[in-house]
């Protein structure tokens, strides 16, 4: 490795290892992606979309954004985690004190100030206690995950498609470790990637478009398997995958790119992916999204 790439990849491990990291559906708090519906976090203000559409300004003073099939969410400077699904100026509150947050098809997950992690479902229902000294979090579409300080990977949900990465095919009712040297885990539609402190890509599950690369294609896997090295942040959409390499780059597999990951761009800061949208930022501040295997194309926030 280059020992300017070597330099990278150390000083994101130190960030994720330091700092509580749910991020919603991208690799980090200024994009979302989940399905159709998208989110970007420019200058601390949160624009949103659907499809193919213009990013269009919702919410000022933001610290992070998230999407779920069906609605908006955004966690303000003063830690209040809110939700609308058209109007910005109808959000509801879901919680105080929150630090980070992840959105997903059975609810949202937030983990306070304290690295609490709490689950909720909808505005106005009481949310419920998971784990302590939690440092990152992901909603699924089957399952759900969630990584503690000392780097354990906890699953619970559906365990069909190989989603517990340990060889079970049976849902449990309580959350399961499942790996160790976690820093940080992503799921989707059936399968789940998890990122190694060693920069290492892990993936499990149903893998039938090639969102895992060659591991386990064309049905599922039901054990976690390397897919991609060096990378310092990963997102995962319904039937693709993404990486950020340490020396910046933009790496994506699955369907509409090839089995094999392919590099699409430099100097990366941030990337989400839904159903077959990517959208990333880069160092300059642009937004870029492709659909499919089209593009890039750049977007103009409104």
């Amino acid at each position: 490795m280059a020992p300017r790439a070597a330099v990278v990849l150390i000083f994101w491990l130190v960030t994720l290892m330091s700092s509580p990291i749910a991020r919603a559906d991208s690799s980090g708090p200024e994009l979302a992606s989940y399905y159709e519906r998208h989110m970007a976090l420019l200058d601390g203000v949160a624009y949103g979309w659907f499809g193919r559409g213009a990013p269009q300004r919702m919410r000022d003073t933001v610290v992070q954004v998230g999407v779920s099939q069906d609605a908006y969410f955004a966690l303000l400077k003063d830690g209040s985690l809110l939700t609308w699904s058209e109007a910005p100026a109808q959000a509801a509150l879901l919680m105080q004190g929150v630090a980070s947050f992840a959105a997903g098809r059975s609810g949202w997950f937030a983990i306070d100030r304290a690295q609490v992690l709490w689950y909720g479902r909808a505005a106005g229902v009481a949310v419920r206690r998971v784990a302590a000294d939690v440092v990152a979090a992901s909603i699924g579409d089957s399952a759900d995950y969630y990584v503690t300080r000392d780097g354990t990977l906890y699953v619970k949900g559906l365990a069909h498609r190989g989603q517990y990465g340990d060889g079970r095919l049976a849902a449990t009712s309580e959350f399961m470790a499942t790996a160790h040297d976690a820093v940080a885990v992503k799921a989707h539609t059936g399968h789940a990637l998890y990122l190694r402190r060693d920069g290492g890509v892990m993936g499990t599950g149903g893998n039938r478009f090639g969102p895992l690369s060659s591991h386990g294609l064309g049905d599922k896997a039901d054990s976690w398997g390397r897919i991609f090295d060096a990378a310092v942040t990963i997102a995962t959409g319904s039937r693709h995958s993404a990486a950020i390499h340490a020396d910046g780059s933009l790496w994506v597999w699955g369907e509409g790119f090839g089995v094999q990951p392919k590099k699409l761009l430099g100097n990366v800061t941030a990337v989400a992916a839904g159903d077959t949208a990517t959208i990333a930022l880069t160092g300059d501040g642009a937004l870029w999204q492709w659909d499919g295997a089209a593009g890039p194309r750049r977007l103009v926030p409104r």
